[in-house]
């Protein structure tokens, strides 16, 4: 396993992360994870190298950090770094903060946390995290010992917020969605470089889109591979592309199968910075711009389009949407869809108020007739 030192305290952390929002499952409940197989591939990764694994408090529906937990007992937690994240939308009160920290310290079954996020920051909870002084309440857990490195995800737009966040406290790192698609997608490469520039280390979050790079791929990207006569994987080509990047400390993976953590401890003992040639990375810009021609709703985000009278998340429908085409039907998006989306898109009532709002001009209701078909409907 290639490892990069945490410049906060030296240490070495492996270039794979172990994430864990995709544990395997007995059924289709959330927080029904298959505790044996689980708990197997956590011990497998750390056994062959890997020592970051990445929980947070909801997911797998609070699930999660229990059998983390459990996965990290018989002297597995010293020989890791565990980072977990505090959850804005759940919190009114700092008692509230520090009644999270506890519980997930309880399901954890440890007396400190290494990496403490401050989860999911972006345009409309930024104004909740500084009146409530959340980044005041994780400096003080590290001066009081509690946590060892305070930093924040993110999945916001880049420009201007995520600079403004970067800057607005001394960040022991931070965590963005970053693969080769999404180079210009929430935070992106800008944002990386930004951090980079900074000092301040990068942690990438989804750097397969789920496991949707590997999977099911179109036709037309397909060609795109075979390239200078590479026998690599789908897997290596997209995690090579990350591990080039210096800036970047560890990339986590949602791994939930054994052959999927082996396959990537393989990559990431291999992976190198600045280690790609001109030849590789044109194949890989290649077939991300062949990816970008798949998109049927060309969204960008920026959310001029909410809120929706109907609470329904229309860019992240669009976002589903856009995949069901990108990535050949793959049916685990139906499933992370049933994960991800509150309000259904069959919710919409069609008033139109969303497309008057699109810089885009996109045809929203459209896509809200479409997206109910595909992902609520049981028949396909």
């Amino acid at each position: 396993m290639k490892y990069r030192p945490f410049p906060s305290d030296g240490r070495e952390t492996s270039l794979l992360g172990f994430g864990t929002m995709r544990l395997p499952q007995n059924s289709g409940r959330d927080n029904d994870i298959d505790q044996e197989k689980s708990i197997e591939m956590i011990r497998y990764a750390i056994d062959h190298g890997v020592n970051y694994v990445d929980t947070a408090y909801f997911y797998h529906a609070g699930a999660s950090e229990r059998v983390t937990g459990k996965a990290l007992q018989d002297g597995y937690r010293e020989k890791v770094l565990i980072a977990d994240k505090l959850p804005p939308w759940a919190l009114k009160t700092e008692d509230d903060c520090m009644r999270v920290f506890e519980d997930q310290l309880k399901k954890l079954g440890v007396d400190y946390i290494d990496n403490y996020l401050i989860h999911n920051i972006f345009q409309f909870n930024w104004k909740k995290v500084k009146s409530m002084d959340l980044v005041g309440f994780v400096q003080k857990l590290k001066q009081e010992g509690l946590i060892r490195n305070f930093g924040f995800s993110y999945h916001g737009e880049v420009e201007g917020l995520f600079e403004e966040i970067i800057d607005f406290a001394p960040w022991d790192f931070v965590q963005i969605q970053l693969n080769y698609i999404d180079t210009e997608f929430q935070a992106g490469l800008k944002g990386y470089e930004y951090a980079h520039s900074k000092g301040i280390p990068v942690v990438v979050m989804e750097p397969l889109k789920g496991g949707k790079l590997t999977q099911q791929l179109p036709e037309s990207i397909e060609k795109y591979w075979d390239g200078l006569g590479h026998s690599w994987s789908r897997a290596e080509w997209a995690l090579k592309w990350l591990a080039n990047l210096p800036g970047i400390l560890t990339i986590l993976s949602g791994m939930n199968t054994l052959d999927q953590v082996k396959e990537n401890i393989r990559i990431l003992s291999e992976a190198e910075a600045d280690s790609l040639t001109a030849e590789e990375l044109n194949i890989i810009e290649n077939a991300a711009a062949e990816y970008r021609k798949l998109i049927a709703y060309a969204c960008t985000g920026c959310r001029y389009c909410m809120p929706c009278p109907q609470r329904v998340d229309i860019p992240k429908v669009l976002e589903f949407r856009n995949n069901w085409d990108l990535f050949a039907h793959n049916p685990s998006l139906k499933r992370d869809f049933r994960i991800f989306i509150q309000n259904p898109p069959s919710a919409c009532v069609e008033c139109g108020e969303c497309e008057g709002k699109c810089p885009q001009s996109l045809e929203i209701r459209k896509a809200m007739r479409e997206s109910a078909g595909i992902f609520e409907s049981k028949s396909r």
